[in-house]
Formats: structure tokens, sequence, C-alpha cells
């Protein structure tokens, strides 16, 4: 079935066209480079790994229940329309937020990938360009993957959210060469990072912990990558020209955290967008949630010496200052080890049947003998 056909909601022209700005930049240097940023290159190829085998496809999906979400954490939850819906109504509902999250990861992963290829283009230095260009090939991987889970599993989409779409303009239509590791690298990407982390952790789904846990040991070393390429390069700029990037954060930041509330899932059924608004912003799970997106952006921008006067008081407003002081190399690590003992589980499942396969033969075997 066509992807059209699945949009919950007329997605609007078949293609997105953004005007594109700044300079292709060719580098003559080829046998010199940071030794970070080669390693992370390294390790790039080396984990390079096929969705088709990795995750286990044939996990069966209740499309109703795709993520194992407790009643508690719905937004309707407690209020007179939750009391006036059936089961059916409730599990079609959840179906209907599983789907608007994962659109907006599929949606971002292209967009990721769209930009990692501009960095390959932009960026001076061939080590930044090498590693992009294996950042280019995951995010591909990432959309592939999200696709086929929508499309197979859930069978229903979202359009990408305006507030995504926004800052994803703003990305790339800037013509600077850091804005989208700025934009992508650190925002999207660390706020997707910890939407993943916070599903990855509670689900007790098997099919989806695979796929955001997989995906979230490639992103650790995305986000690692941006934060050595911009903390090299903002130590270089003046005060003046770290205040727009500041305050292209701050905007960011405000965008990502209002682009949460899911209120087109409410609209569809039946909920006018003004009570579904209120209805978002009095969920004390959503209030929570929006909250700990945070706690892979903060730490990251003050990392790479974004930490200003202004910067600062927004966080203050929002609620996640004290995020700055998370320690952001132990979460990646993290990652890295939830994939690897996620596989070791795994291969140690797969071997055992396998040995009781031949166990039972050999027994059959010696009863035929």
């Amino acid at each position: 079935m066509p992807t059209h056909d699945l949009y919950a909601n007329e997605p609007g022209a078949p293609a997105w066209h953004v005007p594109a700005f700044g300079a292709a930049r060719f580098s003559w240097e080829y046998d010199d480079g940071r030794d970070r940023l080669l390693a992370l290159y390294q390790k790039g190829k080396d984990k390079q790994w096929d969705g088709t085998r990795r995750i286990d496809w044939d996990l069966e999906v209740d499309p109703c229940d795709a993520l194992g979400t407790p009643e508690e954490a719905m937004v309707l939850y407690g209020t007179p329309y939750w009391d006036r819906m059936t089961d059916k109504d409730k599990g079609e509902l959840r179906r209907h937020f599983a789907s608007w999250q994962f659109s907006q990861f599929l949606h971002g992963e292209q967009g990721a990938m769209i930009c990692a290829a501009r960095i390959v283009e932009s960026v001076p230095d061939l080590d930044a360009k090498f590693y992009s260009a294996t950042q280019t090939m995951d995010e591909a991987r990432h959309a592939e993957i999200y696709g086929r889970f929508l499309h197979e599993k859930i069978g229903l989409l979202y359009p990408i959210n305006d507030n995504l779409r926004s800052l994803l303009d703003d990305t790339l239509r800037d013509s600077r060469w850091d804005m989208p590791y700025l934009g992508m690298q650190v925002l999207i990407e660390g706020l997707a990072l910890a939407a993943f982390g916070m599903i990855r952790d509670t689900t007790t789904k098997p099919l989806p912990r695979q796929i955001l846990t997989y995906v979230m040991q490639d992103e650790a070393r995305h986000v690692a990558f941006g934060r050595m390429a911009l903390r090299d390069y903002y130590r270089q700029l003046t005060d003046a020209e770290l205040r727009e990037r500041e305050e292209f954060v701050i905007e960011g930041c405000h965008l990502m955290r209002d682009r949460l509330r899911g209120v087109e899932v409410l609209e569809n059924f039946g909920i006018a967008r003004a009570e579904a608004e209120r209805l978002s912003e009095r969920s004390e799970f959503l209030q929570l949630f929006r909250k700990l997106l945070f706690s892979r952006i903060v730490p990251c921008v003050k990392d790479i010496g974004l930490w200003g006067e202004r910067l600062q008081r927004a966080y203050v407003d929002m609620g996640v200052l004290e995020m700055g002081d998370a320690n952001l190399d132990q979460l990646m690590a993290q990652d890295e080890e939830l994939a690897d003992r996620l596989d070791a589980e795994r291969f140690a499942v797969e071997e055992r049947e396998r040995m009781a396969e031949v166990t039972e033969a050999i027994r059959e075997g010696g009863a035929d003998g």
C-alpha cells in the first residue's frame, strides 16, 4: 500500500523542497586529521549493521498496544473523555500515539540523513567529511527501520510536526557550515536520543526495544561527533558569533519542547485544538516527559561552549538548567553497552535453541536405532 494512503492526516505535497545555501568545500589534505575524529570514523565503519538481519522482524506487534503504554501515561487518562471511551477506542488511541511518535522519529531521521550529507559537502575538514559519510548511511538505515515498523506493524503514519519542520527548515537554510551540526547533532538528535531512551527503558515490547536500542548505539557516536567538531570550532568564535548560535539554540529548544504535545492525535479523536493543548499541558506524565527530553541537549550545549547568561536563563525558565551537570559520556557509554548486551542475550537464546534442536535430533536418532 502506498505510504500516502497510510497517513492519518493529509501530508500535503509529496515532496518538501528546502532551498540550500552555502558553499561546497573541498580539502586537499588527505593525510592529516584529528585522531579523535579519525578514531570515531573507524568506529563508524566497524559498527555498520543491516537492519533487515539484526532486528527480528518476525516478532509480532499488536498495533493497539505497540509499546505497552500504561493507561496513566495517556494524555486523556483521568478526564471525562477517557471515561467515555470503550476499550476499542483506547486501543485505537494508543495506536495513533505510537504512530505519531514513531512518525516524528522517521521524519527526523530523514532530516538527519540530509543534514549529514550537507555536512559532508560543507564542512572544511576531511576527517569530518569522512565521519559524516558514515553517519549519512546510519541515518538512512534508521529511516528505513522506522518506516518499516510503521508500515508493517502499525499500519498508520502521521505527517511531520510543524515545529520539527520549522527547526529542520532553519537548520538547512543557514549557510554557515556549523549550523547543520548544531541544529541536527545537538538539538534534534539530542532530543531524539532522550525520547528513544525513555521508550527503550519503559516499553515491555521486544521489537520496539530492539529498534530503539540499536538506533541509540549509532546515535551515541553521532552526538560525540557533533561535540568534537563544534567544541573545537566554537573556541575560535567571537562573543557576538557565540550569541547568535545561543539564540538559535534557545529558539530550537522552545520549538522542540512545543513539538511534543501530540495535539494532532487528539484532534483526530474529535477534540478541538485549544482543548487538546490544554489537556496536554496538564498531563503530569507529559510534563515529566518533556522535561527529561532535555537530558541529552543541555549537557551537550554546555560542553561545546554555548553557556551564556541568556541561554542559562532560558534553561532556568524551562526548569532544565541542572541537567547541564549530567555526565554525557556516561550516558553514551550506557547506550553502547545496552546494545551489546541485547546482542549477547539474543545470541545466547538462539544458541540454546540450536543446542536443544541438536539434542532432540540426537535423541530421536538414538531412539530410531
